[in-house]
């Protein structure tokens, strides 16, 4: 290619580096660095993981179907909370649109087994429609047993709709398992289908994956965690087993708000129309659990994820517990951990100690020297996998669902969470928090200064390439 063509082609592509909305300061250095030092692998680089498109055609759909739910309504008496609380749900509403609603009720479930065992009951006895989605579904005993409760379901009348990612849950989307659920009348949907890998790029970018979990049962019962569908022995990763996770059973009027975010999706990935599963209003209740659900995602907000967690940090009075696998936070959110060390909360940060991503493991230890001299104590569970996604504040105050505390839950993933304010349930969350840090050892300021310089180096390296990642 001749020099001058090269040139202009570098020119064009860092002015769309410069005009990418969305883009931190130091991603945009990033990319410009990587685009000039590496004219050829540096412009597919960018082309291929600079930017978050789903592609025009995917994105208008999505686009025009969330424009087309019905106006969310509300009746009944608004739940009480605290002044704190209601801040923090305004900022859950910015995100989705849902307010809190009371009326609520959550019991966390014992682990993985018996969350797949309730969901399995709970399906059931479904009367009227099951809805659900998974980034990760296995044909394993776990995966398997909800396929047969869905089966079930459907050949008594139930109306069945299952959503599966293409890339987490691929295994399955291409087995008979998959067919023989459809063929049983289970209406089945694969969320950002991938396609031609070769040919996808050019149509969006590859990577971006709906890692939701969300199961909704006759409109009044829904499940909220960081579990796949899957047994905790995990197959596909068996090295790092057991996956160890954390699932809240809701039941109320909460269970409508997970059905919107998934209804979207459904939506979305299937040419129905379920418009009329979200037309009734909610009936909102002073009694029971206050709560609120959101979705986030590339297309949400930017920043909505890391703005709930800052603000949860902000919010903290006494005391924050956190549980997340994968941790590379942007700036302000690890800005946010250190005030609240540095103003004296109590805030624990339990990681594994084993990571399936190498990546994300040299990059979140890169972040441990001024976490724990701001007074953060770091936990590494050595348990297995430690993969719940957990949030307590003080006494009352819990966020749970399928947000990391990474880029990829930042800005790539389409996730779910749920919010609430409840003394006994954050007290139950706490406890299942507590034998976390039982299985765990202590990182301290003296160990990880005594890091050689060559892990050091390679932490800081991997950290670097965040905003180009």
């Amino acid at each position: 290619m001749p020099y001058f063509l090269l040139a202009a082609f570098e020119i064009l592509l860092v002015g769309r580096v410069l005009l990418r909305p969305h883009r931190d300061p130091s991603s945009r250095i990033a990319w410009i660095v990587v685009v000039l030092v590496l004219p050829f692998l540096g412009a597919a680089a960018y082309l291929l993981l600079g930017e978050t498109s789903l592609g025009a055609r995917r994105e208008r759909r999505l686009r025009k179907i969330e424009g087309s739910l019905p106006p969310y309504r509300q009746t009944g008496v608004d739940p009480e909370t605290t002044p704190r609380f209601a801040m923090l749900a305004r900022v859950a509403t910015s995100i989705s649109g849902m307010p809190v609603v009371g009326g609520n009720t959550g019991r966390l479930m014992a682990d993985s087994n018996a969350a797949i065992d309730s969901m399995v009951a709970d399906i059931d006895g479904a009367e009227d429609t099951v809805h659900l989605l998974f980034y990760i579904w296995l044909s394993d005993a776990n995966g398997t047993k909800v396929i047969d409760a869905l089966k079930r379901a459907a050949a008594r009348g139930v109306t069945c709709r299952a959503v599966a990612d293409s890339l987490g849950s691929r295994d399955l989307i291409r087995s008979s398992a998959w067919r023989e659920m459809r063929d049983a009348g289970v209406r089945v949907a694969e969320a950002l289908r991938v396609g031609n890998p070769i040919l996808r790029p050019l149509q969006g970018r590859l990577d971006l994956r709906n890692h939701r979990k969300i199961l909704v049962v006759d409109d009044r019962i829904t499940y909220c965690g960081s579990q796949n569908c899957a047994d905790p022995e995990f197959r596909v990763k068996p090295k790092f087993a057991p996956w160890v996770d954390a699932v809240i059973r809701f039941e109320g009027p909460i269970a409508r708000q997970n059905q919107r975010l998934w209804a979207g999706d459904w939506m979305v990935n299937q040419d129905e129309d379920v418009h009329a599963i979200l037309e009734a209003p909610l009936e909102s209740s002073a009694e029971g659990i206050p709560a609120v659900a959101f979705g986030t995602g590339p297309t949400a907000r930017f920043s909505a994820m890391p703005e709930m967690f800052e603000s949860l940090l902000y919010s903290a009075g006494r005391e924050v517990v956190i549980t997340t696998p994968y941790f590379v936070p942007d700036r302000p959110l690890q800005q946010a951990l250190s005030a609240a060390g540095y103003r004296g909360i109590d805030v624990t940060i339990v990681f594994p100690a084993r990571n399936d991503s190498w990546i994300v493991a040299a990059a979140s230890h890169s972040c441990y020297a001024d976490l724990l001299r701001s007074g953060v104590k770091i936990r590494e569970y050595e348990g297995g996998l430690l993969h719940t996604k957990s949030f307590t504040v003080d006494d009352d105050v819990t966020l749970i669902g399928s947000a990391n505390m990474d880029r990829r839950s930042f800005e790539l993933n389409y996730e779910n969470n749920i919010l609430f304010q409840d003394e006994e349930l954050t007290a139950a969350v706490r406890e299942r928090q507590e034998t976390y840090l039982a299985s765990s050892r202590e990182v301290t300021l003296d160990q990880v200064e005594a890091w050689p310089v060559t892990r050091r180096l390679w932490n800081n390296v991997i950290a670097m390439l965040g905003p180009v990642l």
